[in-house]
């Protein structure tokens, strides 16, 4: 049942589980749990609907790139995916067998691990299961780079697909305006006992369970953990450690302008890195898409100036192609943006400041910071899909002198894809949570959601937080015993 917690404190003494965060992953992970026969407590700091003074509390501070974290997120019941667009690519097996770039490790498990979810996850978010991930256009004639592929939710939207099963499912309990304010552990048996929560007027009281899961986003999750008192005076947490570290978007570049060949047609394209592309320039992964500005007239002046500029660049070999690539000066017909993965990267980190927010919880700032490996991704991207524009006939591309520079500033934009702050890894020394999402040094606090990614790879994030939070389900599940005999309404796999 969905309570109000500004008015109706009824909590149980006790849970099986007690899951914070009510966005895709909390309440899929809740209703899975509950649909076993588990007494589940979901708590949303958020109400029914947005309301500025919960919003606030996603207020950060920034010392680096600034990624809009207050505007990307939504705190309210169903989280983020209120206004998420819906856009969902499949995690290939290369994402999980190529190491990034730097010094940490990838992911700590197989693929084969988020594939076996696959088809619930795509339940869950209404995609057809018989239809396969879709190309979007043809691809070039390269192995640099194949035609991106992908499928559109409706978008699902999780408060409203969901509304009847959170408010009816036996054994779950939904409180919103219901906030976690801080995480009781004890050193001695390595447990959280209890979850502090407020409403908004600071009244507190704790809820106990058997074991406790952070579901609020990547930047959330860390912060939770950051604010614990007992878990930094245990060690679990400290000051040089990994928590909130790693923090990991989707880089959104304008790589320049584009001019296509006349005949060709005026869709928008969209292309994607090939592993060999990776492999051979050590490179992140990437999405780029060719975007149609304004159709551009070809009479007068227009046509002669396009028709001198396409027939200098036809006539010249691959290396001046690059040259006129970077310097022609036309804005062209269109925009080449992408969506390119970041590699994880300790300097880009979380870390509490000494202001508290309403609640009394202090707050973070966000210094988010590209490594010298992601310009050096960005530069090959760019530089080698212009090459295959020139070289299929398809157009001419214009660089932005930043792209193929690595010295000068470079314009990044946020995808409002919050990764990594909690990665997955097989020690402390390289993440926060073990291959299960526990939290290490703990024996009853999990992570879901896409703060525990230890790679971005360059897919949306929405489809394989589900895969993983789905495979949590499991794994509690099977820790706690033998389901007890009913199962929820989110699909099964």
């Amino acid at each position: 049942m969905i309570k109000d917690y500004q008015t109706q404190k009824d909590l149980r003494d006790h849970y099986d589980f007690c899951i914070v965060g009510a966005g895709p992953a909390g309440i899929t992970l809740a209703l899975r749990l509950a649909g076993n026969g588990w007494r589940v407590v979901l708590l949303e700091g958020g109400g029914r609907e947005y309301a500025p003074y919960s919003q606030s509390l996603y207020k950060t501070s920034s010392t680096g790139l600034e990624a809009y974290t207050e505007e990307t997120r939504l705190r309210y019941l169903g989280g983020t995916s209120n206004h998420w667009a819906g856009r969902c690519r499949p995690l290939v097996p290369s994402d999980f067998t190529l190491a990034p770039q730097g010094d940490l490790p990838g992911w700590p498990i197989a693929f084969s691990e988020m594939e076996r979810n696959l088809p619930a996850a795509m339940a869950i978010l209404d995609l057809p299961l018989d239809s396969g991930f879709k190309t979007v256009n043809a691809a070039f004639n390269s192995d640099e780079f194949e035609a991106d592929r992908f499928l559109l939710s409706p978008p699902t939207r999780f408060a409203q697909k969901y509304a009847k099963e959170l408010d009816e499912t036996e054994g779950l309990d939904v409180f919103i305006n219901c906030n976690c304010v801080d995480l009781d552990f004890d050193k001695d048996t390595g447990r959280i006992v209890a979850v502090v929560v407020s409403d908004y007027e600071r009244n507190q009281e704790r809820i106990s369970a058997k074991q406790f899961i952070l579901a609020t986003g990547a930047i959330e999750n860390a912060r939770q953990l950051l604010n614990s008192q007992s878990l930094a005076a245990a060690g679990v947490v400290t000051e040089d450690g990994m928590v909130g570290r790693c923090f990991m978007e989707h880089l959104n570049i304008a790589l320049g302008n584009f001019i296509l060949n006349d005949g060709e047609s005026r869709e928008s394209r969209q292309f994607f890195t090939k592993d060999a592309f990776v492999i051979e320039h050590h490179s992140g992964k990437g999405n780029v898409t060719a975007s149609l500005v304004s159709h551009v007239e070809t009479y007068g002046r227009m046509a002669a100036i396009k028709g001198f500029f396409e027939n200098l660049a036809c006539k010249a070999g691959v290396a001046h192609k690059i040259e006129f690539i970077a310097k022609f000066n036309c804005p062209g017909d269109g925009e080449l943006a992408t969506m390119i993965e970041q590699f994880p990267n300790r300097k880009s980190r979380l870390s509490l400041t000494e202001e508290r927010d309403e609640l009394g919880m202090r707050k973070v700032n966000l210094n988010w910071e590209l490594a010298p490996e992601d310009r050096e991704t960005i530069k090959s991207i760019g530089l080698e899909v212009a090459k295959c524009f020139a070289e299929e006939g398809l157009g001419y591309v214009k660089l932005d002198e930043a792209v193929y520079d690595v010295s000068l500033p470079l314009r990044v934009g946020p995808h409002a894809h919050h990764m990594g702050t909690t990665r997955m890894a097989t020690s402390p020394e390289f993440g926060v949570v073990d291959q299960n999402c526990k939290v290490f040094g703990t024996n009853n606090l999990y992570v879901t959601g896409s703060s525990v990614f230890a790679t971005a790879g360059a897919s949306n994030p929405t489809m394989p937080l589900l895969q993983l939070t789905l495979r949590l389900a499991d794994y509690l599940n099977h820790q706690m015993g033998p389901a007890q005999g009913r199962y929820s309404s989110v699909e099964q796999s």
